[in-house]
C-alpha cells in the first residue's frame, strides 16, 4: 500500500494481478479485487481471502499482467515462486516480504541479475520490482521431484528434507491395532498413514486431513493403498463423514516464528469432537509444551506412552463430553517446525 500510494510503484492499467502466497497478514485492499487472483494452497488463507471476495485457486500458469510474491519462509520455495512469477507475467514482478523471512538475500540475489525498476524499505519489511523480461529465473525453478528418504516431498512443506523424528517416533509407538476407521490430522506428505496402513491390516478407512495442498498432493503419490482418504482442510473445524476409533497427529506448534500451542490444543479439541466415546488418540509433540493439561480436559486418560528428551507420546483415551465447538486459534503462517 505505502509503495502504491507514493507513486513509485505502478501498476499496469489492464489485464489479471497474481498474488501468490498472500496470508491474512497481507492486506490486498490496495489492489483493483477485479482483477486480482490470489493463488494460495494453505486452506485457511485460502478461506479468508475468498470470503473477502477475491478469486482464489490454489495453483496456476495463467498469464497475467503482473505478479505479486509474498515471500515466505523457505528460500527454495521463496526462489521458485520468483521464477514462477517471471514466467507468468508479461511484464512486472513484484516481490514483498519481511526481513525475518530473507526478504533482503532474495533482493540482493536478484539485483546481481537484473535491473531494479524500484524498491521501498520500511520497519521490518521490503518490496521491490522489476521487469519480467529481464531474466526468467529457469535455475530458480523448483525440482520436478524431490524425496526425503524415498517418499516425494516439495520445496515449503514441512519436513521437506527428511522424515520428521517426532512423526518417526510417533509411527514406532503406535499399537499393531488402532482400530477399523481412522484419522490421521495434519497429515503433511503422508508418512505417518503410509507407515499405519503398512502395518494394520485391519484398518478399513484412514482419513488423511491437510491444510497445505501441496503436502496433501505430495501424500497422494506416497499413500496409495485404497483404503486412504485425502481431505484439503482445515484439522480445526474438518468434520469426520462417520464414526473415528483412532485420531494420530503430530500437529504445528507456531505461528511464523512465535511458538503458538494453541494451536496443537485446536488439534486435540477436533480429535475430542470426531472420536467415539472408546476412541483414542495418539499425538506427539515436543516435550516442552504442557498439552496434557488440554488434554486432561477434554479425555478421561491421559498418559505419556514414550518419548525422549525432545518429544514425547501422548495417548489419550474416552472423549469427555462432545464439544461441538470450533476451536479458532491464530491463523497467520501456521508451522509445525518441530526441530
Amino acid at each position: 500500500m505505502l509503495a502504491l500510494s507514493s507513486g513509485d510503484l505502478v501498476l499496469p492499467d489492464a489485464g489479471s494481478l497474481s498474488v501468490l502466497l498472500p496470508t491474512p497478514e497481507n492486506d490486498l485492499q490496495a489492489l483493483p479485487q477485479s482483477r486480482v487472483q490470489v493463488v494460495q494452497g494453505f486452506r485457511p488463507h485460502f478461506d479468508h481471502f475468498q470470503n473477502a471476495g477475491f478469486e482464489c485457486v490454489t495453483d496456476s500458469d495463467a498469464p497475467c499482467a503482473a505478479a505479486i510474491v509474498c515471500l515466505p519462509r523457505a528460500k527454495a520455495q521463496a526462489r521458485a515462486m520468483v521464477h514462477t512469477a517471471c514466467a507468468r507475467s508479461d511484464g512486472l514482478v513484484i516481490v514483498d516480504g519481511a526481513k525475518t523471512d530473507g526478504i533482503d538475500s532474495i533482493y540482493k540475489d536478484v539485483r546481481k541479475r537484473v535491473a531494479i525498476g524500484g524498491q521501498l524499505t520500511k520497519a521490518h519489511g521490503r518490496i521491490f520490482w522489476f521487469d519480467a523480461g529481464d531474466d526468467d529465473f529457469s535455475d530458480w525453478q523448483a525440482p520436478q521431484e524431490q524425496f526425503a528418504d524415498g517418499y516425494q516431498t516439495a520445496p515449503g512443506v514441512f519436513s521437506a528434507d527428511a522424515i520428521d523424528p517426532a512423526s518417526r517416533l510417533l509411527a514406532t509407538a503406535l499399537p499393531d491395532r488402532l482400530g477399523r476407521r481412522v484419522v490421521d490430522l495434519g497429515a503433511g506428505w503422508g508418512y505417518l498413514s503410509a507407515m499405519i496402513l503398512k502395518h494394520d491390516a485391519k484398518i478399513e478407512t484412514l482419513d488423511l486431513v491437510e491444510a497445505d495442498h501441496m503436502a496433501l498432493a505430495c501424500a497422494r503419490h506416497n499413500v496409495t493403498d485404497p483404503r486412504a482418504r485425502f481431505h484439503w482442510a482445515d484439522a480445526l473445524n474438518w468434520t469426520a463423514s462417520g464414526s473415528v476409533d483412532a485420531v494420530v497427529m503430530n500437529p504445528p506448534f507456531h505461528t511464523g516464528r512465535t511458538a503458538d500451542p494453541s494451536l496443537g490444543r485446536g488439534f486435540i479439541a477436533t480429535a475430542a469432537r470426531i472420536l467415539t466415546s472408546s476412541g483414542v488418540l495418539w499425538m506427539v509433540a515436543n516435550r516442552h509444551l504442557p498439552y496434557e493439561v488440554t488434554m486432561g480436559e477434554q479425555f478421561s486418560d491421559v498418559q505419556e506412552v514414550a518419548g525422549d528428551t525432545r518429544f514425547k507420546v501422548l495417548r489419550a483415551a474416552r472423549p469427555k463430553q462432545k464439544n461441538t465447538s470450533r476451536f479458532q486459534p491464530t491463523r497467520a503462517r501456521r508451522s509445525r517446525n518441530n526441530g
